[in-house]
């Protein structure tokens, strides 16, 4: 159901910490034993300190154990052609892990709960994973999932 590199949009997505549901795009970026997801879920909220010009990418400044990945506005990262239509975000701290048994509970049906929007380039899906593997503010379980990516 949910496989690395895709790029999915939730129509209702239900926070872990129990946060009121909303519409959510959701990049996985792993799949562990067919039992765990590694996720992110992209943001338009910028925290990128004012003195960092990234544009697009990695952006890891060790002596604040911050780590983010930027999306630059409409660059296609998809192999289909997806792009993001504002500047988007995925904060390593924020990066998650999800139970497979309860996402595939919660969200059933393709098209009605969900819908796959696209899969990332290679080289942007490689770029991710490389950005949060090297940063000090990804926690330690799911640099452990991301290091047995086959």
């Amino acid at each position: 159901m949910f496989r690395p590199g895709q790029i999915i949009y939730f129509y209702d997505f239900y926070f872990k910490n129990g946060n009121k549901s909303k519409p959510k795009y959701f990049i996985v970026l792993a799949n562990f034993q067919n039992t765990t997801i590694i996720a992110s879920l992209p943001t338009r909220t910028n925290s990128v300190p004012a003195f960092v010009n990234q544009p697009h990418g990695c952006i890891d400044i060790e002596e604040r154990c911050y780590n983010c990945y930027v999306f630059e506005k409409d660059r296609v990262i998809g192999q289909n052609g997806f792009s993001f239509y504002m500047q988007t975000f995925i904060y390593g701290d924020e990066v998650e892990d999800y139970d497979m048994e309860i996402m595939e509970d919660i969200y059933k049906i393709e098209g009605i709960d969900y819908e796959i929007l696209d899969v990332l380039k290679n080289e942007e899906y490689t770029a991710i994973i490389l950005c949060l593997l090297n940063s000090k503010s990804v926690k330690s379980k799911i640099k452990k999932y991301l290091r047995n990516i086959k």
